[in-house]
């Protein structure tokens, strides 16, 4: 592809200056629709070095109102992300609705110069153009505008480039020794750039190829594709904001849902639950000095019904443990900031570091269970999730994370039971609420929600284990075996 741009191209400074003071007035205009309508933007400049990204990054800002975008740039991981999974810094500085994000230089890193440096072996490499794809995909569902340029100049120009800089004391330390080291292996990089807008190039997130020979032409050409590519987005949601929404019907209830099946008669005697709840606890917390030397990440998912007992039972996982190694994290309904991004956003915030264990009191389940059933969202969006969901896991497995799914079962007279002694008893009269017997009113809708939930989300690297939960000391020990199994596995 690369071999067959024309890098000639060129264009008058009279021509410039006359068609860019148009096309300035345009980005501005349309940055102001974009938070009008709450379109996020992410730019992505990729390029060869002394390509001029820096420079006709700043062409592009200069016509915006400086509050709304923000530049984003792409160094080697830190300490810090090199222990989460190669998305995770990427996901955290991904656009608010309403605003840009521009990076120079991006997740591309993975696929370029890593693979070049002989860091990821075929299988890897795979892995990361999937991750990547996938990545994408989900920002582009949820409404983020992807623009990706590649900013192309032959071995040549770069080597002039290069002496250019290198002539002038005050640019010299714009030139680095892996800057020529990636010159000399310029045939090198070309090849796996060629794989890379091959492998990446999609129509929701499409690459330019821009020829930077001449920096006049570059700056048109990315004025001009931002502008139609925003103005298209625009136009698609202005439509959006338009239409009047449909209510999507329920589907009917399964006859035999996965959790008609299971057998919650069972139940363990105190003393046998005594026995075995200390033993786990104790290789639990060998277990966690394990984790941290070994820079194993874990990810445990409790969900359930109301008063299935999800507390009790992740009290006693963590009870002996030391508490500098884990975190509980206690999800609730999204605040506005965590509203204005992608739905998966505010979880990637939260995802541990290898060698630390994150345990989630309910999660991004909660699209394809509450807001599925309450219609905090559309059907589209909870029918897509099941797969953002799955990308994500496996995203998280690639990485190496362990993650334990957990639903907490009981049935609806036990939930009854529990719900009035809740109301009886002063000390815990706090945990019931009118939302708890709203909620179980459609326990026939949240029993659908939960069984397609478990057959479209348990796969090979992240399975759902369902806990007979009727009997909490029987729950909390098999949470405790099936954590402790897990993690000596992986060890």
């Amino acid at each position: 592809m690369l071999e067959k741009i024309d890098l000639s191209q060129k264009i008058k400074k009279r021509d410039f200056k006359a068609e860019k003071d148009d096309l300035e007035v345009r980005l501005g205009l349309l940055q102001r629709k974009a938070v009008e309508l709450k379109i996020p933007v992410a730019v992505v400049f990729e390029g060869w070095d002394a390509a001029g990204k820096g420079t006709l990054i700043n062409e592009l800002i200069l016509p915006l109102d400086p509050r709304g975008f923000t530049v984003e740039s792409t160094f080697a991981p830190t300490e810090e992300e090199a222990l989460r999974p190669f998305l995770w810094r990427f996901w955290t500085r991904t656009p608010a609705r309403g605003r840009i994000t521009i990076f120079d230089r991006s997740w591309y890193r993975r696929v370029l110069q890593e693979r070049v440096d002989g860091g990821l072996n075929k299988r890897e490499v795979a892995r990361a153009f999937d991750d990547i794809q996938a990545f994408e995909r989900q920002l582009a569902d949820d409404g983020t505008v992807i623009i990706k340029f590649f900013l192309h100049i032959s071995k040549k120009e770069q080597k002039k480039r290069f002496e250019k800089l290198r002539k002038n004391k005050s640019t010299r330390w714009k030139v680095t020794k892996e800057d020529l080291k990636r010159h000399k292996h310029y045939d090198n990089y070309l090849e796996v750039t060629e794989d890379m807008l091959a492998e990446t190039d999609s129509d929701y997130a499409p690459w330019t190829v821009v020829e930077a020979h001449d920096r006049r032409f570059a700056t048109l050409k990315i004025f001009k594709v931002f502008i139609d590519t925003v103005e298209r987005a625009v136009a698609a949601a202005a439509r959006r904001k338009s239409r009047k929404s449909v209510s999507s019907r329920e589907p009917r209830t399964k006859k035999a849902s996965v959790l008609s099946r299971i057998d919650l008669s069972q139940s363990l005697e105190r003393e046998e639950y005594r026995e075995r709840l200390k033993e786990r606890q104790e290789q639990l917390r060998e277990l966690l000095y394990e984790i941290y030397t070994r820079r194993l990440p874990v990810v445990i998912v409790y969900e359930g019904s109301d008063a299935a007992g999800k507390g009790g039972n992740m009290r006693r996982l963590t009870e002996e443990l030391d508490p500098r190694g884990y975190e509980v994290i206690p999800i609730a309904a999204p605040n506005d900031i965590e509203k204005a991004h992608h739905y998966l956003w505010r979880f990637w915030m939260q995802m541990p570091k290898a060698g630390h264990m994150a345990i989630f009191d309910r999660s991004w389940y909660g699209r394809v269970l509450v807001e599925r059933v309450e219609k905090f969202c559309s059907e589209r969006e909870w029918r897509r999730a099941y797969r953002e969901i799955n990308e994500m896991e496996q995203h998280l497995a690639n990485f190496g994370t362990v993650i334990l799914k957990f639903w907490l079962q009981i049935d609806r007279e036990e939930q009854l039971r529990r719900f009035k002694e809740r109301e009886r008893l002063p000390h815990k009269r706090w945990k019931i609420t009118e939302e708890d017997w709203r909620n179980r009113k459609k326990w026939v809708q949240y029993e659908a929600a939960v069984h397609e939930m478990l057959l479209r989300t348990s796969t090979r690297w992240a399975p759902w284990t369902i806990v007979e939960s009727n009997c909490k000391w029987y729950a909390r020990v098999k949470v405790l075996d099936t954590v402790v199994e897990a993690i000596s596995a992986r060890l």
